[in-house]
């Protein structure tokens, strides 16, 4: 655990979570838009420490919305959102920071620094950590995303693809327990999305929970083990990647279509339900 973090801890008397801990708990949230618009209309969820969690649905559906609450960028307008012990209405977005890693759809709309080395390096630093700390961080960080070789780059200098790269590499510098990617694979193409897929499986095996919003629903079906479908504010369905993206009629109606070797699955008359390549010849086979 960070030095920063048992700091914080420490200051609110809470007692510090272990690693395994870092629960997610949603209950009967709402939320409205300045505007009136209502882009919540009550969802309860938990995310268990350590679960890879893709939430789909058609624009609109209220998946941005919710997962900025997780780190207190939006406050409920009703119900609440626990990380661990932290009530999310109770800190600040750079303590919730702590915890709660956020890579924006966007990379433009979070570098800033003049090159990737200290862009990377940026979050750690301002987390409190150590010199020591912060160059081991980086130096994963940079691995992890393939940036070694591109530490003093400016980030502008690099090509769309690489910005989404530095954009990654900067969160999870920051060495949080929950990782949250706002549709990672947009305008990537297929080498950046295969690097992309390698670090969601770098941080699944470092136990960290990984959550994605995505329109790629063969992405999702490769990397992502629990899908949650929402529609309207609502969640529509929520449960193993198998189940959920079998469910082809329910799927429509919030315009997801499940993968290609799903519907090829279900068309061949396969009694279980596939998502990859994988599980598609296995079933073939049989």
């Amino acid at each position: 655990m960070a030095v920063a973090t048992l700091e914080v801890a420490l200051e609110r008397g809470n007692p510090l979570p272990t690693k395994n801990s870092m629960k997610i708990t949603i209950s009967d949230l709402h939320y409205t838009y300045p505007t009136g618009v209502t882009a919540l209309a009550g969802i309860s969820l938990t995310v268990d420490s350590g679960e890879q969690v893709a939430i789909v649905g058609q624009n609109g559906a209220g998946k941005t919305t919710l997962v900025k609450h997780f780190n207190g960028l939006l406050q409920p307008t009703a119900g609440s959102v626990l990380i661990a012990d932290w009530g999310t209405t109770e800190y600040s977005v750079s303590k919730l920071a702590r915890r709660v890693g956020y890579v924006f759809q966007n990379p433009d709309e979070q570098l800033f620094c003049k090159n990737v080395g200290q862009e990377v390096a940026f979050g750690p630093k301002n987390l409190g950590y150590d010199k020591e700390q912060v160059e081991r961080l980086v130096k994963d960080a940079l691995a992890m995303t393939e940036l070694t070789d591109k530490v003093e780059t400016n980030p502008y200098d690099l090509s769309a693809t690489w910005r989404k790269m530095v954009a990654l590499a900067s969160v999870i510098a920051m060495d949080t327990d929950i990782v949250i990617f706002d549709e990672p694979t947009t305008g990537q193409d297929a080498v950046n999305v295969t690097r992309i897929a390698h670090v969601v499986k770098a941080l699944r095996e470092r136990g960290k929970t990984v959550i994605t919003i995505t329109h790629d629903i063969d992405f999702c079906a490769e990397n992502f083990e629990r899908v949650i479908a929402l529609s309207q504010g609502r969640v529509l369905l929520d449960g193993q990647a198998n189940d959920v993206l079998g469910q082809e009629e329910i799927l429509a109606t919030t315009y997801v279509d499940p993968p290609q070797l799903t519907r090829l699955g279900k068309r061949l008359g396969f009694k279980k339900t596939v998502r990859n390549e994988e599980e598609f010849l296995a079933e073939l086979k049989r």
